[in-house]
């Protein structure tokens, strides 16, 4: 199959840091269909020449292991190009569409890894040169949009330009591969179904933690914040993931209709709820691995009087029979204790205790996402005490052989499969040349989120306290442990 992949910005962080050694390990592994060009689209004055020799440069800060060598760059440079265009300028797409003319691509993917401001004047520009046949797909990065309003404007601009089935709203979070096996682990399996519900679940965590802190996007991150960039998204997406009840099918919309259905049961927010159920944080100095990091007011970019959230935690519900009164809390944040993205599935305990076992002792299971990708069961076999320890303790000798001690099974993806897996990226672009939707997001489920957090914002638009300060290095404001504790739980780290 012959494609064109256009990729607006394509000088840019994401496409150098992202998609470019993403579409280069497709091509390393086989995978990227042999008749195809890529285009990078850019305001730089580049020749064809230039623009390999500036990918290649930046190869040199991909991970060792994914860098090519000599050949395969030689190789994998003679299917990019470079364009120069004013997204702006019609006589730029004219151009555009000259180009494309001389390549009969059954596929021409537009990927917009530029600023959404932009995405308007990009649909309209292209409908006014006539590029958008049935032919196109067009990928959005988010975030698409700052609010509802924004969300909508953005989507309806889009949509009068291109159908949705032409329509690939990205979220990187879906194409990971322990993600994947989220679905395969909830839905190719009958162990875990008869008990992923509320008789038998006490509550589930959800956690993206992340050490780094803004990098270099000071100025971006600043109008956006931890409520936008993740929790709109990423940690709505793994909440319909864990929540959802198994589509009819595979197919894209059967998938995405019960994503939906989660996000419309999601209970409303009251002024109550609000106070109780959000935190909000902003990381101050501290210690990362040894080194003394900034707090988040003196990073680059950032307003030195900031109130843009590094930390959020929430309490949410999703108000239906099979998950009603179960708390599902979500927490993510900037410069905290550790890198880890995970899911942790509390069990309620067993209801008639026959043996003695930890206090407070309950299975888990925890789904890992990064840095490692694999399975944790935590269950509880019968462990050794001899009866001397035992008639200390005040047991009977009844008891004796008879304490519970905790025991894990352990699934490493990386072992079992091979840590040379699709990547996230990797996956989600080829997904869009080959046309499947199933990993993308549909308006609707974005319109659902948007709707959802919005009331958040609002609030904390109206808030004259600060984010509440934690130190780098931590796990973020002590307000987040003790909303959690006020329903008798924990995060992992502190039970």
């Amino acid at each position: 199959m012959s494609f064109d992949l256009i990729l607006f910005g394509g000088t840019g962080d994401l496409a150098w840091r992202k998609l470019l050694p993403a579409l280069f390990q497709a091509f390393r592994h086989g995978s990227l269909p042999a008749g195809g060009r890529i285009v990078g689209v850019a305001r730089d004055d580049l020749s064809d020449a230039q623009y390999r020799a500036l990918i290649k440069s930046r190869f040199d800060d991909v991970d060792l292991a994914k860098r090519p060598n000599e050949e395969e760059f030689a190789r994998f440079a003679d299917r990019l190009f470079y364009l120069r265009m004013d997204l702006s300028s019609p006589a730029d797409y004219a151009r555009l569409g000259t180009l494309l003319s001389t390549h009969t691509a059954d596929t021409v993917v537009m990927y917009l890894a530029t600023a959404p401001g932009l995405f308007t004047t990009f649909c309209e520009q292209i409908a006014i040169a006539g590029l958008n046949g049935p032919q196109m797909r067009v990928v959005l990065e988010k975030p698409l949009g700052h609010n509802l309003a924004s969300n909508r404007a953005i989507n309806e601009s889009v949509r009068r330009v291109f159908s949705e089935r032409q329509i690939f709203r990205i979220d990187h979070y879906l194409g990971k591969p322990s993600v994947q096996n989220l679905f395969a682990l909830r839905f190719g399996n009958a162990l875990f179904e008869p008990l992923w519900r509320r008789e038998t679940i006490a509550n589930i965590q959800i956690t993206i933690a992340e050490e780094l802190g803004i990098e270099k996007r000071g100025a971006f991150y600043d109008s956006t914040g931890a409520l936008r960039d993740m929790v709109q998204n990423h940690a709505l997406q793994l909440l319909c993931a864990i929540g959802m009840e198994p589509p009819i099918n595979a197919h894209a919309d059967a998938i995405r209709d019960e994503k939906l259905k989660v996000l419309r049961s999601l209970k409303p927010w009251t002024p109550e709820t609000l106070r109780q159920h959000v935190v909000r944080g902003q990381y101050s100095a501290g210690t990362i691995d040894g080194q003394a990091v900034n707090a988040y007011r003196q990073e680059i970019g950032v307003n030195a009087s900031s109130s843009t959230e590094t930390f959020v935690a929430l309490r949410c519900e999703i108000a239906n029979w099979r998950w009603a009164g179960v708390p599902f809390y979500i927490r993510t944040g900037k410069r905290l204790a550790g890198r880890s993205a995970y899911i942790e599935v509390n069990f309620r305990p067993a209801p008639h205790a026959i043996f003695k076992s930890p206090m407070g002792a309950a299975n888990r299971l925890v789904i890992h996402l990064q840095p490692k990708d694999g399975l944790e069961l935590h269950l509880f076999a019968q462990g050794q005490q001899n009866r001397q320890q035992s008639q200390a303790q005040g047991h009977p000798d009844s008891r004796i052989g008879q304490t519970l001690a905790p025991v894990q099974l352990d699934l490493d993806f990386d072992k079992r499969f091979g840590s040379e897996r699709v990547g996230a990226y990797e996956r989600l672009l080829l997904d869009v040349i080959d046309g499947r939707l199933n990993l993308f997001v549909r308006s609707d489920e974005q319109e659902e989120a948007w709707r959802w957090v919005e009331p958040i914002m609002e609030s904390w638009k109206n808030d004259t306290e600060d984010p509440r300060s934690y130190a780098s290095g931590t796990w973020g404001p002590s307000a987040s442990s003790a909303m959690i504790a006020r329903d008798g739980y924990c995060w992992t780290e502190e039970c």
